[in-house]
C-alpha cells in the first residue's frame, strides 16, 4: 500500500525517484531496526548452569502506543523543515529516506542511552527523565532538529504558523495514505522501550528455563494485555493498569451519584443527574414569592403538602401588599378553613395557588385591612 501511496499521490507529494519507490517495497529495511531486543546477554555462568533462558517479552502496551504516536509528527517535521525553500524537493520526495534515517538514529540513541544517562546523571545541573516516553520523544525532537536545512534555520520559519500548518497537513496525508502503519511503528517502539527502560518499569525482563514456566508466567505477568470488560469499551491495557482504567472507564456502570435507584454509565452520569434523575435538586415552585427550600425533584409533592400554609401566606402577602403580617395570618387561616378538602393542596405552583385563593376570596369576601394600619403605611410612604 505504501508503494501505491507514492505512485498515486505524486501530484501532491512530488515526483519520487525509482530508488525511493524500491525502498518502500523493502519494508524490513525501513520499519524494523536490525537489532536484538535484549541488549544484556546472559553471563557464561547462567548459560552453563541453566542453559539458554527464555525471556518474557511483554511490555506496557499503552506506553508503546503512545511512543509510536510521536513518530509520524516527528517525521513530518523533519521532512518539511528539510525541504523548506527548496525548488526540486518536497516533503514526500524525501519521506522514505528520512524515515530510514530516523529509525536508525532512534535505534542508535536508545542503545547508547544507558551510558549517556550515567554521564548526564553525574551533572547535578541536568535533570534526566527516566520515563521512556520522555526519553524517546526527546530523541525524535533531536532528530527532527538535525534535518533542518539552512533556510529553515535562519528565516524565522520555525516560529511561523505556516510551518505548523504544513506539518499538520503532511502528517494527515501520510496517515490517510497509510505511509507508516501504526503496527510497524509499535514494533519499533517496543525495541526502543526495552533499550531505554533500564529500570524495567515498563517491560518485563524475567527469564525462564522452560517454555512451560514462561507460559505459566505469561498468564500472571503484570504486563499481559487485557481488554476492558465493560460493554462498549474497546480499551486495551496491561494488567497493571486495570485498576486505573476502572476508575476512569466511561462505559463502567455506576450507581447514581445522587442516590436514586438507577445505575448509569459513567459517560452519561452528568446528563442523567441534571435532567431525568428524580433526586436532582430543584427550587421550590414557590421560590419566587419567598420559599427558599431546595429539594429533590421526587419530593416536590411532599414538600408542597408539608408547607402549604407557608406557601399560602407568601401568596397572600403578594396579593394584599397593604395588609399587616397579623392580618395575613388570620386571613390565611380563614381561607384554609373555608376551602374544600384538597382544593388548595392541588395547586402545584404560584399561578394555580393564586387562582385558588382568589376563587375562595370571591366566595367569602375580600380581606378587610385595618384602616389605621393602612393610613399609617400611606403616611410613612409619603414621607
Amino acid at each position: 500500500m505504501e508503494k501505491d501511496f507514492l505512485d498515486l499521490k505524486s501530484n501532491d507529494f512530488g515526483v519520487v525517484v525509482k530508488e525511493e519507490a524500491a525502498e518502500v517495497c523493502n519494508d524490513s529495511a525501513m520499519d524494523i531496526p536490525t537489532i536484538d531486543v535484549e541488549v544484556k546477554p546472559e553471563t557464561l555462568e547462567e548459560v552453563k548452569e541453566a542453559g539458554p533462558l527464555l525471556h518474557c517479552d511483554l511490555f506496557d502496551t499503552e506506553i508503546v502506543h503512545k511512543i509510536a504516536q510521536v513518530f509520524l509528527p516527528g517525521l513530518g517535521s523533519a521532512c518539511v523543515d528539510n525541504t523548506t525553500g527548496g525548488l526540486f524537493k518536497n516533503p514526500a520526495s524525501v519521506a522514505v529516506d528520512i524515515r530510514k534515517e530516523m529509525v536508525d538514529y532512534l535505534t542508535q540513541r536508545s542503545e547508547a542511552f544507558v551510558a549517556e544517562a550515567v554521564i548526564l546523571n553525574g551533572d547535578s545541573e541536568v535533570e534526566v527523565s527516566d520515563h521512556p516516553f520522555d526519553i524517546i520523544s526527546d530523541f525524535v525532537d533531536d532528530f527532527a532538529s538535525s534535518k533542518r536545512n539552512i533556510f529553515s534555520r535562519v528565516s524565522g520559519w520555525l516560529l511561523s504558523e505556516r510551518r505548523e500548518d504544513r506539518i499538520d497537513d503532511f502528517v494527515q496525508e501520510m496517515e490517510i495514505n497509510g505511509f507508516w502503519f501504526m503496527e510497524r511503528r509499535e514494533i519499533i517502539a517496543q525495541t526502543l522501550l526495552k533499550n531505554v527502560d533500564f529500570k524495567n518499569k515498563f517491560h518485563c525482563n524475567m527469564k525462564f528455563k522452560s517454555a512451560e514456566e514462561l507460559a505459566e508466567h505469561s498468564l500472571e505477568c503484570s504486563f499481559r494485555t487485557m481488554n476492558c470488560t465493560n460493554e462498549g469499551c474497546n480499551a486495551r491495557f496491561c494488567a497493571s493498569h486495570l485498576e486505573n482504567h476502572d476508575l476512569i472507564c466511561p462505559y463502567k456502570i455506576l450507581p447514581c451519584e445522587q442516590n436514586c435507584s438507577e445505575r448509569i454509565m459513567r459517560c452519561k452520569m452528568d446528563k442523567h443527574c441534571i435532567t431525568v434523575c428524580p433526586m436532582k435538586l430543584v427550587n421550590c415552585p414557590f421560590y419566587q414569592v419567598g420559599c427558599q427550600y431546595t429539594v429533590p425533584h421526587c419530593t416536590i409533592g411532599q414538600h408542597r403538602l408539608e408547607n402549604l400554609h407557608s406557601h399560602l401566606l407568601y401568596i397572600l402577602q403578594v396579593i394584599h401588599k397593604d395588609a399587616t403580617v397579623e392580618d395575613i395570618k388570620k386571613w390565611g387561616k380563614q381561607i384554609q378553613e373555608s376551602a374544600s378538602p384538597g382544593k388548595l393542596a392541588e395547586a402545584r405552583d404560584i399561578r394555580s395557588l393564586t387562582f385558588a385563593i382568589k376563587d375562595l376570596e370571591a366566595e367569602i369576601g375580600p380581606l378587610n385591612v385595618n384602616a389605621s394600619t393602612k393610613a399609617s403605611k400611606e403616611h410613612t410612604v409619603s414621607k
